[in-house]
């Protein structure tokens, strides 16, 4: 599966430029012209990787870069700095916000990519961390969804309910999964909690992906806790 990254930039010309040369290399790429779209397109879809402008109008890189370091859900993600300014002092203040990469404008897109495939890459590494663990690489790989499932979870009381219950047919053992999956286990903890094997635990969340519509994790619990699936 192509990784999935967020472009912010609120130049048109040069955001559809760079849009254009990651999907040809191989990307899945979502844009937004300023951190505000960028921020609100994140809570339905987090990226593997964003890269963002700093010189932006209302809220600068800068200050979208601390925004995400401050959420629990974007804390790790990798962030590309694309910037016209190039000064030391400038660079020093990106990584000093937690930017992982900066890359002065005008750039080569080969270099862009390169560094995009390096961040994405070393992430991937750290998945030895659960290896060593004892975990199997497609768990290490929901790590993300599990932190923004526990970010949900403590705001469980501000997210609205429906007035009523949503109608759904669930088997018992999809709610059971369910109500495991909202409480932030990964597939393997809920395997041994329901002993079952994790390839079941798998079929039962793709079934309530199917029957909620819904592509992650992170978007089933909030669907969940919105329409009182959950107990």
């Amino acid at each position: 599966m192509s990784a999935q990254l967020l472009l912010v930039d609120d130049e048109p010309g040069l955001r559809e430029a760079v849009k254009d040369y990651l999907q040809e290399s191989g990307f899945v790429v979502q844009v937004a012209s300023n951190a505000r779209e960028g921020w609100d397109l994140m809570q339905h879809n987090t990226p593997d990787l964003v890269i963002s402008d700093i010189m932006m109008p209302q809220v600068d890189g800068y200050q979208f870069l601390k925004q995400l370091r401050d959420d629990p859900r974007f804390q790790s993600l990798p962030v590309v700095f694309l910037t016209a300014k190039g000064m030391t002092s400038d660079r020093i203040q990106g990584y000093q916000a937690g930017v992982d990469a900066y890359l002065p404008k005008p750039f080569d897109p080969d270099e862009l990519v390169a560094i995009v495939e390096n961040l994405l890459a070393r992430r991937t590494a750290k998945a030895s961390v659960a290896l060593e663990a004892g975990e199997t690489p497609d768990i290490a790989e929901l790590a993300s969804q599990i932190a923004q499932i526990k970010a949900l979870l403590t705001q469980r009381n501000a997210i609205s309910q429906s007035p009523a219950p949503f109608k759904i047919d669930l088997t018992p053992r999809e709610q059971s999964v369910l109500n495991l999956v909202a409480e932030g286990l990964m597939n393997k903890e809920i395997a041994r909690r329901l002993e079952t094997s994790v390839r079941n635990v798998e079929k039962y969340v793709s079934r309530l992906f199917s029957k909620t519509g819904t592509n992650s994790r992170t978007e089933l619990v909030r669907f969940a806790l919105e329409h009182g699936l959950a107990h």
